[in-house]
C-alpha cells in the first residue's frame, strides 16, 4: 500500500508593480516579503518541509520560495527545487500534469505559483468551494497512493493558511 502524499499549494507573496517591468519580472512588495517569511515559519512549525519544490519562473514566485526555504533551512540546496515555466499562467490541468511527474520518493511536494491556477487547483483536487486564496496563501492537501494517480476530488484539504487569517487544521 502506498503512503499518504502531501501537496503544498502556495501562492506567491504580494507583488510590486514597478513601472516598465514585465509581469514575469515583477518583484515582491514589502508586504509580500514579510508574508513569505511568515508562511515559511508556519510550514516549519507544522513540520511541512517539502522534499521537492516546483516553482514558477516568475521573479515574485522565486523570491517567495527563497524566503520560505530560508525558514525551512533549505538555503543552498539546489537539488530540492525546480523552476518550471509551466507554472507561470498555469491552468489546473497544467499543474496536475506537473504533480503527476513527481518522483515516487517525494512525500511532500510544494507547488509555488499564481492565481487563478493555484486556487482553482485546490478546488479541483479537494472539491472545496469558496476558499479564499489571497497572496501568500497556502493549502496542504493529502492524497492516498502515488503522485501519478492524483485526480480531481482525490485529495483532502488537511490545512490552510493565509497571512491575515492564520491557519486552520482541518484533518488530524
Amino acid at each position: 500500500m502506498d503512503s499518504v502524499r502531501t501537496l503544498l499549494v502556495l501562492r506567491h507573496g504580494k507583488s510590486a508593480y514597478p513601472e516598465g517591468v514585465a509581469d514575469i519580472d515583477r518583484p515582491l512588495a514589502p508586504r509580500g516579503l514579510r508574508d513569505a517569511v511568515t508562511a515559511g515559519r508556519w510550514l516549519r512549525d507544522q513540520g511541512l518541509a517539502p522534499d521537492l519544490a516546483v516553482c514558477s519562473i516568475a521573479e515574485r514566485t522565486r523570491q517567495t520560495w527563497e524566503l520560505i526555504s530560508d525558514q525551512l533551512g533549505w538555503a543552498g540546496e539546489d537539488e530540492t527545487v525546480r523552476y518550471d515555466a509551466r507554472l507561470y499562467e498555469a491552468t489546473p490541468a497544467d499543474l496536475t500534469a506537473v504533480i503527476r511527474e513527481t518522483p515516487a520518493e517525494v512525500g511532500i511536494l510544494a507547488l509555488v505559483g499564481h492565481n487563478p491556477g493555484a486556487a482553482d487547483l485546490v478546488q479541483l483536487l479537494t472539491t472545496e468551494r469558496g476558499l479564499r486564496f489571497p497572496t501568500s496563501a497556502l493549502a496542504a492537501i493529502e492524497f492516498p497512493g502515488s503522485w501519478a494517480r492524483v485526480a480531481p476530488g482525490a485529495g483532502a484539504l488537511a490545512s490552510y493558511w493565509t497571512p491575515k487569517g492564520g491557519s486552520a487544521l482541518l484533518r488530524q
